[in-house]
């Protein structure tokens, strides 16, 4: 009997031995197509060399250096290559172990910049309803996915959600994309001043919601209007890259599509692509200065902080991706995913939305298009799918509660940005047919 503590208590876990590109294979030599890269992790797939001889490499050389006594090459050079693509005037970085805590780490931040400016009053958080942030305290609270906020609603702290933008469900059939982008853009400015300008320290959120929504990218103009409130009021803009992030979008920074530039970004999973675990913080000029120029120091820190081994692979993922012009294969084969699923599912009758950027595909089911109702929580839809799809080798990424935190079934495909045409063949071949298995078991 194991004694690892399963997320599914009583399950029967296959055991992982080998990563072989896209594929894993397990203890009993079957193989799996991950379409997903775990939770959109594996960027690169499996046991790249370049990456393996860097950390082998690094673990020789020295494999961690306690941050609060010194720097690391890797960490420099990884800083480095982080500030050169971003956009705006993000200019520092501090590394961590995950996305949940690069949350954390922008949350006290700002919080901590607003004291040492003199602005104390600022203290209160608005993000987005079925938005993911992360499951510590804090990200989790600032996380609009009500089935994992209910069971720790009492030790939250209070953070005022407004509306997503997300066309499938909220745009007006009389609605254009401007128009709605701009009326729930609109709820910002509205919640900021119920709450009291002077009150607010930042609004959070993805550019392309991940796990809680399944790949909703915002409609044109919304980020850009969403900046405009933040700057009128002097409320710092946070953005959540965790997932969205690091190429899996076609740009370095998934904010590059939207033309704006956040105050704090958090990465991970495609930072490292699994390799090792990290995640980071980025800061713009001002937010770091201003900590500099009062106190001096940073009130916030992880024993992890800058792993001198995650810090080495993770910049040689980031120099693989620029190396092999991993980004341009991000465009066209997400292209060409998005193409062969609105093929295959374009007309079926429980698909209500394929929607994305790049390599980042959602598929939302309903059990009738027309009314966009979505089928039963009871059923499970979404589970149903990833086991036909695990019995065909392929691996993808399940979420219910789409619609309101319990209603509503979406699949994520998040394959590796090294992924090729017949690997895209495969991945649509398997996923429609794993689809039409579970919808056919559902219906009876």
């Amino acid at each position: 009997m194991s004694h690892v503590l399963y997320r599914e208590l009583g399950a029967s876990m296959p055991v992982a031995v080998r990563g072989e590109g896209i594929h894993v294979v397990d203890r009993d030599g079957k193989r799996y197509i991950d379409a997903c890269g775990g939770a959109a992790v594996s960027c690169l797939g499996h046991s790249h060399p370049t990456v393996i001889a860097a950390v082998q490499k690094q673990v020789q050389d020295l494999a961690f250096a306690y941050s609060a006594f010194f720097t690391s090459d890797a960490a420099e050079q990884l800083a480095s290559t982080l500030v050169e693509d971003a956009p705006g005037d993000l200019d520092k970085v501090f590394f961590v172990s995950g996305g949940s805590e690069a949350i954390e780490a922008s949350l006290k931040l700002a919080r901590q910049y607003f004291l040492e400016i003199g602005q104390k009053d600022r203290r209160h958080f608005i993000a987005r309803r079925q938005s993911y942030h992360g499951n510590t305290l804090g990200a989790l609270a600032v996380g609009g996915n009500a089935l994992r906020r209910a069971p720790y609603q009492p030790m939250l702290m209070d953070v005022h959600h407004i509306a997503p933008c997300y066309a499938y469900r909220g745009r007006a059939p009389d609605e254009t994309d401007e128009n709605y982008g701009r009326r729930v853009a609109d709820e910002l400015e509205t919640a900021i001043l119920e709450l009291g300008a002077e009150t607010v320290a930042a609004f959070v959120a993805e550019p392309v919601v991940g796990a809680t929504l399944g790949a909703v990218p915002s409609v044109p103009g919304y980020f850009k209007r969403i900046r405009e409130i933040c700057d009128k009021y002097g409320v710092l803009l946070i953005l959540d890259e965790v997932m969205c992030g690091m190429g899996r979008c076609g740009t370095r920074y998934a904010c590059e599509y939207d033309g704006i530039a956040p105050d704090i970004v958090a990465l991970a999973k495609g930072l490292g692509a699994g390799y090792q675990p990290i995640g980071a913080m980025v800061v713009s000029k001002r937010i770091w200065q201003g900590i500099r120029d009062h106190s001096g120091f940073l009130a916030h820190g992880h024993t992890y902080v800058a792993h001198t081994t995650a810090c080495a692979g993770a910049l040689a993922v980031q120099q693989v991706i620029r190396d092999e012009n991993l980004l341009d294969n991000v465009v066209r084969q997400g292209g060409r995913l998005m193409d062969e699923l609105t093929e295959r599912l374009g007309n079926h009758a429980h698909v209500g939305d394929i929607r994305g950027r790049g390599l980042f595909v959602g598929v939302e089911f309903v059990k009738d298009r027309g009314s966009k109702e979505p089928f039963d929580p009871k059923h499970q839809l979404h589970m149903r799918i990833k086991e036909a799809g695990i019995e065909r080798g392929l691996i993808c990424y399940p979420m219910p509660g789409t619609v309101d935190g319990r209603r509503g079934d979406h699949i994520v495909l998040a394959p590796p940005y090294n992924v090729t045409d017949d690997e895209i063949d495969q991945i649509v071949g398997r996923f429609g047919d794993a689809v039409d298995a579970a919808v056919a078991a559902v219906r009876g």
